[in-house]
């Protein structure tokens, strides 16, 4: 099988290395990046699809036809929102796009980009984690022909790939000469290579593991 897929979020460090890694992928045919704004890349084996509001995706149907994954990586933090706010930035915006794909494309699968520390039980005391940890249960109650759910923590930036957001820039410059010394952490620390590779494989071959931990992400990528 070849991976024909869709990536939402390419501008962020988790979409953009997941992108490259699937430029260089010998079984990755075609990839439909989608962004509110343009990001300006170009390869053969790459399209973009511009939809300023993802809660309106009525226009773009037929494009998103055609593909039998999707990355969701596009997403927001929490930070200076309300939890009203981040709800609907995170967990309506998330399924309103699911729910579009699965209908264009049945046979298909969905992988979500959610966090170290998403509460599964939808009851903990972090509102970020309790929304992540809904979206999560119900993506994973849609008829899918799998979807996966993957919880990086600390993601070491590789490639020349930087986060869009400033302060967590300041944040790998400052720790980056503690790289050689943090990948010995495995429950803690990934990077974007190791996380897009792992993405891919689960794209191309599936797996019986739905939910991946930082931990889980490293073991499967030492595997590739």
């Amino acid at each position: 099988m070849k991976l024909k897929a869709i990536i939402t979020g390419s501008s962020g460090m988790v979409g953009k290395g997941l992108l490259l890694e699937c430029i260089e992928h010998p079984d990755v045919e075609s990839v439909l990046i989608v962004n509110r704004h343009s990001i300006n890349f170009s390869h053969p084996k790459v399209k973009e699809l511009i939809i300023p509001n993802f809660f309106d995706l009525s226009k773009a149907k037929e494009q998103l036809t055609g593909y039998n994954t999707c990355y969701f990586c596009a997403g927001v933090s929490s930070v200076g929102l309300s939890e009203v706010e981040y709800t609907k930035l995170t967990y309506h915006m998330t399924l309103n796009f699911a729910e579009t794909f699965l209908a264009q494309n049945p046979d298909s699968k969905f992988c979500y980009v959610s966090g170290m520390g998403t509460d599964s039980s939808e009851r903990g005391k972090t509102f970020w984690a309790r929304v992540k940890g809904k979206t999560e249960n119900d993506l994973l109650k849609m008829p899918f022909k799998a979807a996966y759910m993957f919880r990086p923590a600390f993601i070491q930036p590789f490639k020349g790939i930087k986060s869009r957001t400033r302060i967590y820039n300041i944040f790998y410059t400052f720790f980056s000469p503690l790289y050689p010394l943090l990948k010995h952490l495995p429950k803690y620390v990934t990077d974007t290579v190791t996380l897009g590779k792992v993405m891919i494989e689960f794209g191309l071959n599936g797996n019986e593991k739905k939910v991946l931990e930082n931990i889980n992400i490293n073991k499967t990528g030492k595997n590739l």
